[in-house]
């Protein structure tokens, strides 16, 4: 039996692996020509997926494997990616600050999926739009989107999206600094709560300023602690959504992956996960989530992320405006200088 599930994942499998493998290539090309990396690998391994089923479509044999490429690998992928969040590193901004940060993720989940559905957009791609834009981006997203049970088009359209918009973000943050005349300090926070991926913080911050660097790393590692909340919420949500029992099963209000997320927090912030583990386990986490985006365009039908993807963008653009307001009001609120 399990001989036969594996000849049966194989193919599919494989075919993801190779398209995570292009991805990668194509973002090492980026860098050597442009000298940064204008799309990240894991966008360009959805990107790669949806063109390969556009063209040549998915055969039934390769079906299994990719179900499992973008399923189980991207559960195991987020349960890794828990040891990459020290909780320890929240007593060092503060307790004004943490509820701040904590007040700016939840107030922009509420308007960013308010947004979402005045524009039109389902309900699941509205919950991912929000939780990409207000928490850690494609992260997020990734994250969420199993605990609702979210579409691949749905998943494909928000990340591609909140991608494009990341980018945006890095590249003219700045000019909020020099024209405002931001100190480091306050450009730092604005980075962190605004900037969807923590790479994306550190290439917004690093050309003004060491601390900046380290003030919009602490804030946005304070975001990414939020998303094992988020995602409780929403599975209890979802949990209350569907009915049925009214005392449902602990492992459907919190699914596994959730709770192995929040015990490799707890252990990274013991101390108990050896130093020289950490990067192993954060390469490990990253592979499995590049697969699983592979894998997640795969199952695409580029047509159906085509007829919804101008509203998409026109939440994700309104809901980082809202970020951006809301960032300014903690700037104002807390007298950052």
């Amino acid at each position: 039996m399990l001989l036969q599930r594996a000849k049966d994942i194989t193919p599919g499998l494989v075919l993801a692996i190779l398209i995570a493998l292009g991805a990668t290539l194509l973002q090492v090309a980026e860098v050597d020509v442009f000298g940064r990396a204008w799309f990240e690998a894991l966008v360009i391994a959805i990107l790669l997926g949806v063109l390969f089923h556009t063209v040549f479509g998915l055969h039934h044999r390769l079906k299994p494997g990719v179900h499992f490429s973008s399923k189980l690998l991207l559960e195991v992928a987020i349960v890794l990616l828990g040891a990459s969040v020290s909780a320890t590193a929240i007593g060092k901004a503060g307790v004004p600050l943490v509820a701040a940060v904590a007040g700016v993720v939840f107030t922009a989940i509420t308007l960013s999926y308010g947004i979402s559905r005045l524009l039109g957009l389902p309900h699941k791609l509205a919950l991912l739009v929000a939780c990409g834009n207000s928490i850690c981006g494609n992260s997020a997203i990734v994250a969420a989107a199993p605990v609702i049970d979210a579409e691949s088009e749905h998943v494909t359209a928000s990340i591609a999206f909140t991608a494009a918009l990341g980018i945006l973000v890095v590249l003219f943050l700045p000019l909020f600094k020099l024209e405002l005349g931001m100190s480091q300090r306050q450009y730092g926070v604005l980075a962190g709560l605004t900037v969807y991926a923590v790479p994306q913080v550190l290439a917004a911050t690093a050309p003004v300023g060491l601390l900046s660097t380290q003030v919009g790393t602490l804030v946005k590692l304070i975001r990414v602690l939020l998303l094992g909340p988020v995602i409780l919420i929403l599975g209890l949500m979802g949990a209350n959504a569907a009915g049925g029992d009214s005392r449902p099963k602990f492992s459907r209000l919190v699914p596994w992956f959730i709770i192995g997320f929040l015990g490799m927090m707890t252990l990274r912030s013991l101390n108990l996960i050896p130093q020289g583990a950490l990067p192993p386990i954060a390469q490990v986490s990253t592979l499995l989530t590049l697969i699983s985006m592979a894998a997640l365009g795969l199952m695409v039908d580029l047509r159906s992320v085509a007829s919804s993807g101008g509203r998409v963008l026109a939440a994700g653009i309104l809901s980082l405006t809202v970020l951006l307001g809301a960032s300014f009001l903690v700037l104002n609120g807390l007298h950052i200088q």
